[in-house]
């Protein structure tokens, strides 16, 4: 492993145990793509094999039958604390991708929803493994990001961090994100990935001439044209591509600013 992704991989572990020490009630959230799934190995190495915190999964219904079916198998086999979290009330209203356009649909089952995870168990910390490099509203972050009461966050007010200092204060019914992964590319996840034989879902694997670059709900994920059937080949994919890895997300195309409304208003 070369020495800038194992300064990478020790500042993630830092943050990870940092968090768990500084903060009451954390929690890691898991999408079953690739970054989260690496947020979950780094977890593993920071406290020896095991995961000492909920694992929070939001879930819309919409995602890819083998998401689950990887979600599953690895929660077992990892031994998870895994929390599922469904907006229930938006899909008992029929609330899904046709309705209101793709932002009001996230936002219900995406936004809303973490929400109501948070609330419901009373987290003060959430661990996510968002990296600044897959959209330009994330590159705003901070690995440290408060959030107030209402889950809005402040972007044009952030608190500085200088060298490894947070800001781990809390305000009333607010809570902290975290991201360990902030400062990662995706190559960086990729080498991580061969590095250190991650297991991720077969989507990102080529089958048919197409496979996924970026794996969500399947009503919002166009897969790209390629031959990649291995870590290694799709690290060639990546470092050749001139599109970017979430050109294939229909919530992205749909609004120039969709993004920052949905983070904004409390969005992974």
């Amino acid at each position: 492993m070369r020495a800038a992704l194992r300064e990478l991989e020790n500042e993630a572990v830092h943050l990870l145990r940092e968090v768990q020490q500084r903060f009451e009630r954390p929690s890691l959230l898991w999408s079953m793509g690739k970054d989260s799934t690496t947020l979950l190995w780094l977890a593993r190495k920071a406290f020896f094999g095991e995961i000492p915190l909920p694992v929070l999964h939001i879930d819309t219904s919409y995602k890819f039958p083998s998401m689950y079916a990887f979600r599953d198998k690895m929660s077992a086999e990892w031994g998870l604390d895994l929390r599922v979290h469904r907006n229930e009330a938006a899909l008992a209203s029929g609330m899904g991708p046709g309705v209101g356009g793709k932002l009001a649909c996230c936002t219900a089952l995406k936004t809303n929803a973490l929400q109501q995870a948070i609330s419901g168990g009373g987290y003060d910390a959430v661990i996510l493994g968002i990296r600044g490099d897959e959209h330009g509203v994330r590159a705003k972050e901070r690995t440290f990001s408060p959030r107030d009461a209402s889950f809005s966050w402040d972007y044009q007010n952030q608190p500085p961090e200088f060298w490894d200092l947070h800001q781990a204060a809390v305000s009333d019914d607010g809570h902290i994100r975290v991201h360990p992964l902030l400062r990662w590319r995706e190559v960086d996840i990729w080498e991580y990935i061969e590095a250190e034989a991650i297991p991720v879902p077969d989507l990102y694997f080529a089958e048919d001439g197409q496979r996924y670059r970026s794996i969500g709900c399947a009503c919002c994920c166009s897969p790209v044209r390629s031959s990649a059937s291995t870590v290694v080949e799709i690290l060639l994919d990546v470092r050749r591509s001139t599109e970017g890895e979430r050109a294939g997300r229909a919530q992205d195309k749909e609004d120039a600013e969709a993004m920052q409304k949905l983070r904004a208003l409390g969005y992974m």
